[in-house]
C-alpha cells in the first residue's frame, strides 16, 4: 500500500515525467486541430468569420474542459488499480460485477491499438509538412524514415530517451503558449471564446455542426493515454502538469483563431498554410519544425510503450495470443513486444503511404479513440457503482458522457468513407483476435473434466515406488487449472496413469492465478501426499511476467531450505554424492478432433482459435520453461467414447 501512496506523491520530478509522457499524444494536437477544422468549413463553401472562429475555439476550450480535465483528470483517474492505470487495469476493477463487461474492454482495447497505428502517422507528417512553409522536401520519405527509425529503436528500450522527453516538452509547452499569446494580444476579442455561448450557438445554427465536431475532437484524443500512464506518473503529478498544458494548449489554440481572422481572405487550409507554423516567425520556422517532430516522436513514442503494456496485460487476461515479450531494462513498466512493434510499424507505413498529407488523415483519426472513450465511461460507471457513489451522479456521469461522446462519434463517423473506414477495418481485425481467442478459453474450459484428486491417492503413491515400472523423472510437474486443492483434469490422471505410466519420486501441480492487481507475486504450497504429490499455487499481478519454471525453482530452493522437501536423487549412485534429482515438465495441448460436437459458430471460433495458437508462442516459451525439461503431449478437446457411437452386429 505505500508503493501505492509513493506513486501518487506530488513532486517536482513526478510533473516533469508526466509532461514527457503522459501528454504528448494531446500535447501535438494543435499541428493539426484547426488546420482540420477550417479544411472542412471552407470545403463545406462558408466563408470564415468571427462566429465560426469564436464558436471553433469555444468548443475546443470547453472539449478540453468537460472531456479531459473533468471525465479524466478528475473522474477516471481516481480509478487507479493500485497506481496502474489504462482500461484493461481498469478491467480488472470491475470484472466480476457482470460478464459482459468483457465486452467494452476488448472493444476499447482494440480501439487504442489502432489509434496506436494512426497517432505516429499524423503527428511525424504534420510536423514534417511544417518545412514546406520554407523549403520542397520530400516529406514521405523523411516522415517514413523516422517512423522506421523510432520503432527500430524500441528493442533497445527507451529508458535513456524517455529521461530527455520530460524538459524537451516543457520547451514544448512553454513555446507553444508564447507563440499563441504574441497573437492574443494583437486581438483580445478572441477571449470572448471563453464563453460557452458561441460554441452552442455554432453547433445550433451552423449546417456543418456535425463535421465541425469531428475536428474539433482531434484536441482532445490524448486523454485515454493520458489515463493510460497513471502507472508510469501517478494521479497528483498528472493532475497538476495539466493545469500548466492545458493553458499552454489553450493559449496556442487562441493565437492560431487570432491569425485566421487576421488572414481570412486569403487563408488556405493546408500543409502550406497550417496556423499552427503561421504564428511562428519566419526565423524561427526551421527550429520550431525540429522541435515539433520531437514531440512528435515523443507523441509517437508515448503511444507506442503503451500499446505494448496494453498486449501484454491482454496475454496475461487470456484476451490476446501468448507472444514474445521482451524486457530490454529493469525500469518497471519497461517491455518491448517485437510482433507488435512491427505489426505498428506496417500499419504506420501503411497509413502515411495510403494517405500522404496529414490533413487527409484526420478523417481516419479521432474514430477509434471516441469508441475507446465510450467504453471507458461504461466502465468507469461501473467502477463508480462498485465504490457506492449516489446513484444519481453515477448515472448523470454516464448519460453526460454518453452524449457528448455519442455526438463525437456520430460526427467522426460522417467521415467514414474519407478514411474512417481505415480505422474500423483495423479495429474489427483486431477485435476477432480478441474476441476469439477469449471465446475459445470459455469454449476449452467447458469441456475440461475435473476429477477428485484424494481417489487417486494410493495410485500416485504405489505408482511412485513401483520398480517395474521405468523411472520416467525424479521430479515430475504438471500445469493445472484446477482452481480447488481437491481437484485435478482428469487429463492430467490420464496421463500419469494410462497413457505411458510415468513414475516419479515426487508428483508437483503448479497452477496460476492472475490475480485483478498488477504486481502481486505471491504463492502457496499445498502438501498432498507429503513427500509425494505437492501443490504449488502461484498469485501474479496481471503486469507480472509469468517465468513458471523460474519461479518454481525458486519455491523448491526455499522449501529444500526450510527442510520441507528432499529433492535428492534416488539413484543410489547419485544419492550418496547428495546430488539433486532431474526434474520434468508435462504440457498437455489440446487438438481438435474432427468428431467434437460445437455449434457452427463454436466451430468457427476454435478453427480460427487453432490458427492463431500455431501463429503465437508455444506453451512452454509463454510459460518460461526451458523446452529440454518439457514433454508436450497432445490431448483432444473432447474425448469421445464408444457410448457416443451406435453400431449394430449383422448376424453371420
Amino acid at each position: 500500500m505505500s508503493n501505492h501512496k509513493n506513486a501518487n506523491a506530488l513532486t517536482a520530478g513526478g510533473v516533469l515525467i508526466s509532461l514527457g509522457i503522459v501528454f504528448g499524444d494531446i500535447g501535438t494536437s494543435p499541428l493539426y486541430t484547426l488546420n482540420a477544422i477550417f479544411t472542412t468549413i471552407l470545403g463545406g463553401k462558408q466563408d470564415i468569420n468571427p462566429n465560426n472562429v469564436l464558436g471553433v475555439l469555444s468548443c475546443i476550450i470547453w472539449t478540453l474542459t468537460l472531456q479531459t480535465t473533468i471525465k479524466y483528470v478528475i473522474i477516471t483517474l481516481r480509478a487507479d488499480n493500485k497506481g496502474e492505470g489504462g482500461i484493461f487495469s481498469l478491467f480488472s476493477l470491475v470484472r466480476k460485477k457482470a460478464k459482459w463487461l468483457v465486452v467494452p474492454a476488448v472493444v476499447g482495447g482494440c480501439a487504442l491499438l489502432a489509434d496506436g497505428i494512426i497517432t505516429p502517422s499524423i503527428t511525424v507528417t504534420s510536423a514534417i509538412e511544417g518545412l514546406t512553409n520554407k523549403f520542397e522536401v520530400p516529406v514521405i520519405p523523411i516522415v517514413l524514415s523516422i517512423l522506421t527509425i523510432l520503432f527500430i529503436i524500441q528493442q533497445f528500450g527507451t529508458n535513456l530517451v524517455g529521461k530527455l522527453f520530460g524538459p524537451v516538452m516543457f520547451v514544448w509547452f512553454a513555446v507553444l503558449g508564447v507563440v499563441g499569446m504574441s497573437f492574443i494580444i494583437k486581438d483580445f476579442t478572441i477571449l470572448k471564446s471563453f464563453n460557452p455561448y458561441y460554441a452552442i450557438h455554432l453547433l445550433i445554427t451552423n449546417k456543418l455542426a456535425f463535421l465541425i465536431l469531428g475536428g474539433v475532437f482531434l484536441c482532445t484524443t490524448g486523454a485515454e493515454a493520458l489515463y493510460s500512464d497513471l502507472g508510469h506518473c501517478g494521479r497528483n503529478n498528472i493532475r497538476i502538469s495539466w493545469i500548466f498544458v492545458k493553458l499552454t494548449l489553450i493559449l496556442n489554440y487562441l493565437g492560431q483563431g487570432v491569425w485566421i481572422l487576421q488572414n481570412s481572405g486569403n487563408y488556405v487550409p493546408g500543409a502550406k498554410m497550417n496556423p499552427f507554423f503561421q504564428i511562428v516567425p519566419d526565423q524561427f520556422q526551421v527550429p520550431m519544425v525540429i522541435l515539433a517532430t520531437m514531440a512528435a516522436v515523443i507523441a509517437s513514442q508515448a503511444l507506442i510503450s503503451g500499446s505494448f503494456t496494453l498486449i501484454a496485460e491482454a496475454v496475461r487476461l487470456n484476451l490476446w495470443p501468448k507472444i514474445r515479450i521482451v524486457y530490454p531494462s529493469v525500469s518497471k513498466g519497461q517491455l518491448y513486444v517485437p510482433s507488435i512493434n512491427w505489426m505498428l510499424w506496417i500499419g504506420c507505413c501503411g497509413i502515411v503511404l495510403l494517405f500522404q498529407k496529414a490533413e487527409r488523415m484526420d478523417a481516419a483519426y479521432g474514430l477509434s479513440i471516441t469508441i475507446a472513450m465510450l467504453m471507458t465511461t461504461i466502465l468507469v460507471s461501473f467502477y463508480l457503482r462498485s465504490k457506492r457513489f449516489p446513484r444519481y451522479l453515477i448515472a448523470t456521469f454516464f448519460f453526460t458522457y454518453v452524449i457528448i461522446e455519442g455526438t463525437f462519434l456520430i460526427s467522426n463517423l460522417t467521415k467514414f468513407l474519407h478514411g474512417g473506414w481505415v480505422t474500423v477495418l483495423i479495429g474489427s481485425v483486431l477485435f476477432t483476435i480478441m474476441w476469439s481467442w477469449f471465446v475459445a478459453r470459455k469454449i476449452k474450459n467447458r469441456f475440461v473434466k475435473y476429477v477428485e484428486i484424494e481417489d487417486y491417492y494410493q495410485i500416485l503413491t504405489e505408482l511412485s515406488g513401483d520398480e517395474s515400472v521405468p523411472k520416467y523423472s525424479s521430479q515430475l510437474v504438471y500445469l493445472t487449472s484446477a482452481n480447488f486443492k481437491t481437484e485435478i483434469e482428469s487429463k492430467i490422471i490420464y496421463s500419469i496413469i494410462q497413457k505411458e505410466p510415468k513414475r516419479a519420486d515426487v508428483y508437483w501441480l503448479v497452477h496460476v492465478d492472475v490475480m485483478d492487481e498488477p504486481y502481486t507475486l505471491d504463492y502457496k504450497v499445498e502438501f498432498l501426499i507429503p513427500g509425494k504429490l505437492i501443490r504449488i499455487d502461484f498469485r501474479l499481478g496481471f503486469r507480472v511476467e509469468q517465468r513458471v519454471n523460474l519461479l518454481y525453482r525458486k519455491v523448491v530452493e526455499e522449501l529444500v531450505k526450510n527442510g520441507e522437501i528432499d529433492i535428492t536423487s534416488q539413484y543410489t549412485s547419485l544419492n550418496k554424492h547428495k546430488i539433486a534429482g532431474d526434474f520434468r515438465f508435462v504440457l498437455l495441448e489440446k487438438h481438435l478432433s474432427k468428431f467434437t460436437k460445437l455449434s457452427f459458430y463454436e466451430r468457427q471460433i476454435m478453427d480460427y482459435y487453432f490458427i492463431l495458437k500455431k501463429l503465437s508462442l508455444s506453451e512452454e516459451r509463454s510459460f518460461g520453461l526451458d523446452s529440454s525439461y518439457v514433454d508436450v503431449e497432445k490431448v483432444p478437446l473432447i474425448f469421445v467414447t464408444p457410448d457416443d457411437i451406435e453400431l449394430h452386429r449383422l448376424p453371420v
